[in-house]
């Protein structure tokens, strides 16, 4: 009975979780500040590039460290764990990023490594290997695979950001179990010196186009107010962020049209060099 028990709870949330991320769900996300603007943020700088957008990292001149955590809807089941380092070193930077998602009885891992660079001026690159995992309760549910990202940046003006990036841009056919592919493009400027503005669209195989934007805010400084609207599941966000000292403390929150709301917190450590 309890063995029936374990399997039913588990299959509802294998369910549960691939209808909350958009049928997509080995790219676990991470960044409170990226979740305050509906993750419309391949253009902008953030510690979490490493899970948007490697071509950002050499734009992080600092020694970082940051922990995350999301909370699908109330669900401590849902939860997703995140933790990663950032460290510079020129005209470039190393990241290393790990996120778990799940429970005892499902579980999803990310690794990844990246590195991104400066290639002139104007254009800067990055590329990530990536290791997921999964783990289900029962005797042959576990499974692992290894795939890679990439992405670029290029300045078109003083103020205004293009972004690339693709997830999976492996074949299927090379590999035992299928990775979905994603394409993201977007545009970001500074409106001002204090406000920033994006958009961004979305293309995974098997799924519809989605729609981003986004803005952040600097209203005092160090304070950031932020918001977003993406069209999966019509999702509305909004978030705030401050900096004390080398800490810089985000929290974000992200609606659903039918499940709730999923809130997050980043803690983000700049050690000064």
């Amino acid at each position: 009975m309890s063995s029936l028990l374990k399997i039913s709870v588990s299959v509802i949330f294998i369910f549960t979780s691939l209808t909350a991320s958009g049928g997509d769900p080995y790219r676990l996300r991470a960044g409170a500040a990226e979740s305050g603007t509906g993750y419309s943020c391949i253009t902008r700088t953030g510690f979490w590039s490493s899970f948007h957008n490697q071509a950002l990292l050499p734009y992080i001149n600092t020694l970082s460290a940051s922990v995350s955590y999301e909370d699908r809807f109330g669900l401590t089941e849902l939860g997703t764990r995140s933790a990663g380092v950032i460290i510079p070193a020129g005209k470039s930077a190393l990241s290393a990023v790990y996120s778990n998602f799940g429970y005892s009885d499902f579980k999803r891992d990310m690794a990844g490594l990246a590195c991104g660079m400066f290639l002139s001026k104007k254009l800067s690159a990055g590329v990530q290997v990536d290791y997921f995992s999964q783990r289900t309760y029962g005797e042959y549910n576990s499974y692992s695979s290894v795939t890679c990202e990439a992405g670029i940046i290029l300045l078109m003006s003083e103020n205004t950001r293009l972004g690339v990036h693709i997830f999976n841009p492996i074949p299927n056919s090379l590999r035992k179990i299928s990775l979905p592919t994603s394409l993201r493009t977007g545009i970001g400027t500074y409106l001002n010196t204090s406000l920033y503005a994006s958009a961004e669209a979305e293309m995974t195989s098997g799924n519809k186009l989605i729609l981003r934007t986004g803005f952040e805010y600097e209203a005092v400084k160090k304070i950031f107010l932020r918001g977003g609207f993406c069209t999966e599941y019509n999702s509305f966000s909004f978030g705030i962020g401050f900096l004390v000292k080398i800490v810089q403390v985000d929290i974000g929150f992200v609606t659903h049209e039918r499940l709730g709301i999923t809130s997050s917190a980043s803690l983000i450590f700049k050690m000064h060099q």
